[in-house]
C-alpha cells in the first residue's frame, strides 16, 4: 500500500507547477490548462484524504470540483474564442486592454 505522503506531495507538486504556470505565462489558454492542473492537485487530496479515512466524502468533493472545473473549463474557452475573434490574440496584455 503506497503511504499518504507520497500522494500529498505529489499534490503538491502538481500545484506548484499550476500555480508556477498561472504566474509565468501569458497565453489564456495555458493558465486555463494551469488552473486545472491545480484543481486536479486538490482533487487528489481529497482522494487520497478520502482514502486514509475509508469514507466516500472525498471523492464526493472530487466529483463536485470536476464539475465545477468542466464549467470552468466551457465558459473560459467560450471567453478566449471571443477574444481571439475579436482581437485575433488570446494574451493576457491583451485581453486587459478591452476598455472601449
Amino acid at each position: 500500500m503506497v503511504p499518504i505522503t507520497y500522494y500529498l506531495l505529489l499534490a503538491a507538486a502538481l500545484f506548484c507547477m499550476g500555480m508556477f504556470g498561472v504566474l509565468v505565462r501569458r497565453n489564456a489558454l495555458v493558465i486555463f490548462m494551469c488552473v486545472e492542473l491545480m484543481l486536479n492537485a486538490a482533487n487528489l487530496t481529497f482522494v487520497a484524504f478520502a482514502r486514509m479515512r475509508g469514507d466516500d466524502l472525498g471523492h464526493v468533493s472530487a466529483f463536485f470540483v470536476i464539475a465545477v472545473a468542466a464549467a470552468e473549463a466551457a465558459i473560459g474557452l467560450a471567453i478566449v474564442i471571443a477574444v481571439f475573434r475579436s482581437r485575433g490574440s488570446v494574451l493576457v496584455e491583451d485581453i486587459r486592454t478591452m476598455k472601449h
